[in-house]
């Protein structure tokens, strides 16, 4: 008697023609990013801004990412880095306070227990060699006290009077220090949004991945406030000085 041979279609793959893909892979580099995120404290409480851009590569594709997020009542949170990671901490910090509500005791978490909360799962996933690719700037105002701090990828943490972060920790943070650091408790609202748009507009002019298309949150004893997004005057004309610009 003959063999009986079964065909099956070309696009049915056979059992031993399977390949094993080895073990579990992490991600070892961002793909979509978004750049430089400047705060600082001033009069009324912390000031912060962060551009819209999603960049793919060197491909300006995302331009409505809002990088700035309300955390609970008086918390203001920004990133650098990786969307997909910061899209992740968002639903991780969404699920505590959705527990946090769902305790019902009359206690909510303050900006410190939030900013403690991520810096540990910053550097957990650290350890386990799986690290969010994000900074974090995180600032608010908590018992009456106004509190900016910053946390890494690897869990590392500080607190200042000014943070940036990406490029904005080369180009707006000599700006900061000349004009904010020591003056925090006498620059008022006005100053402090013009001194913001002065940093974004020269991260404008200076980091190919960023965008004339910003928003801008403040959080403050009232609360916190994250605006539309808008966009900046600028001026090219500075441009034909340089040599090689146009060639």
């Amino acid at each position: 008697m003959d063999p009986i041979e079964i065909r099956v279609p070309h696009t049915v793959q056979r059992p031993q023609a399977t390949t094993n893909h080895g073990p579990i892979a992490h991600s070892l580099q961002p793909i979509v990013t978004g750049t430089s995120v400047v705060a600082f404290k001033y009069k009324d409480g912390i000031m912060m801004a962060a551009d819209c851009l999603g960049s793919y590569g060197s491909m300006a594709m995302f331009r409505d990412e809002r990088r700035l997020l309300s955390v609970g009542d008086s918390t203001l949170v920004g990133m650098s880095g990786d969307i997909s990671d910061y899209q992740h901490m968002k639903h991780t910090l969404e699920n505590i306070m959705t527990q946090e509500y769902d305790m019902d005791d009359g206690q909510g978490l303050g900006t410190k227990s939030i900013y403690k909360c991520m810096s540990k799962i910053m550097y957990n996933r650290r350890c386990k060699f799986d690290p969010l690719l994000n900074t974090y700037v995180v600032a608010g105002v908590d018992g009456g006290d106004k509190f900016l701090g910053y946390v890494d990828l690897l869990g590392t943490t500080y607190e200042s009077p000014t943070i940036a972060t990406g490029y904005g920790l080369h180009m707006a943070q000599p700006i900061l220090r000349k004009r904010v650091e020591g003056r925090e408790d006498e620059i008022t609202e006005e100053e402090a949004v013009a001194i913001l748009d002065d940093c974004m507009r020269v991260l404008y002019y200076r980091d190919a991945r960023s965008f004339n298309r910003l928003i801008r949150g403040k959080v403050t004893a009232q609360g916190v406030e994250i605006t539309e997004p808008y966009s900046l005057d600028t001026n090219w004309s500075f441009a034909e000085s340089i040599v090689g610009y146009g060639a």
